[in-house]
């Protein structure tokens, strides 16, 4: 890009290419200069720009939660105590609401899921050349900022959150009564084979759709903003500002899916029926 003139189609690729390193047949352990060298580094390659951002945000949400938990006041809040109280009992509110077993893990996992995935959202308002452009003058050819654009992270969320769903399955229900419920149901015991077969698909299709959900709408959020950075400067303005403000219904609306699936699977994993 700091060559001067690209093409459209340049610009997109560009936009929607992670900062990857890993081991090129030919370069050793590199950075990708490409799109094509990042996908020719295989199962072993890791998407920087992803971790960098994902785990700094992490870090913020535990920074910021920790810092008003450890100077709550009783009497009247200032306006972060008070914003972050409202975000703690909408997340407990959900949980008591779904989910009626005790287990200490449970809200606080769904407040991690909501707040996190939150906040990795939101970095899709951010311009979508501001960053990469900072990141080019300290010669970092790619820079993708919103982790859920990524299929790694989204999945790697969402298979946290099966291995839980399989774990407490079988804490609850023994192994016995876990392959039971997906052996004898919903057809009984003579179409055991087909019982499995459907409730296994059932069961795997639960993280998959967890990250895909998320993946897909924040993919193509990140997509319409690219598009229109590439119209002329006064139309990106007409465009961008109302796109960015039903975006954020979007971003906080696909936070709020994830945990709320997450509580129901984590629910029906320890029902006994």
């Amino acid at each position: 890009m700091a060559s001067g003139t690209i093409t459209s189609s340049e610009y997109i690729s560009h936009h929607l290419t992670n900062l990857t390193f890993g081991n090129h047949p030919e370069n050793g352990w590199s950075f990708a200069h490409s799109a094509v060298e990042a996908a020719e580094m295989g199962f072993w390659a890791i998407n920087v720009d992803t971790m960098l951002w994902s785990l700094g945000l992490g870090i913020l949400f535990l920074w910021l939660f920790r810092k008003v938990a450890k100077n709550v006041t009783a009497g009247v809040p200032n306006g972060t105590q008070n914003f972050i109280e409202s975000i703690v009992e909408f997340v407990d509110d959900n949980v008591k609401g779904i989910f009626h077993y005790k287990n200490a893990v449970i809200a606080p996992l769904a407040l991690t899921i909501f707040v996190w995935i939150f906040l990795m959202n939101t970095m899709d308002l951010v311009p979508v050349d501001w960053i990469p452009y900072v990141a080019g003058q300290m010669g970092i050819h790619f820079m993708k900022v919103v982790p859920t654009t990524d299929v790694n992270a989204t999945l790697g969320m969402a298979f946290s959150v099966f291995g839980l769903i399989v774990y407490y399955s079988i804490k609850q229900k023994g192994f016995g009564g876990f392959f039971a419920e997906l052996a004898f149901n919903p057809l009984g015991k003579w179409l055991l084979p087909f019982n499995l077969f459907l409730e296994v698909v059932g069961l795997l299709a639960k993280p998959v759709s967890l990250a895909l959900r998320l993946f897909g709408n924040m993919y193509a959020g990140e997509m319409i903003f690219i598009l229109i950075a590439l119209l002329p400067f006064w139309l990106q303005w007409i465009l961008s500002v109302p796109w960015a403000i039903f975006h954020i219904l979007v971003i906080t609306l696909q936070a709020f899916i994830f945990m709320v699936l997450t509580i129901v699977y984590l629910a029906m994993a320890h029902d006994d029926h």
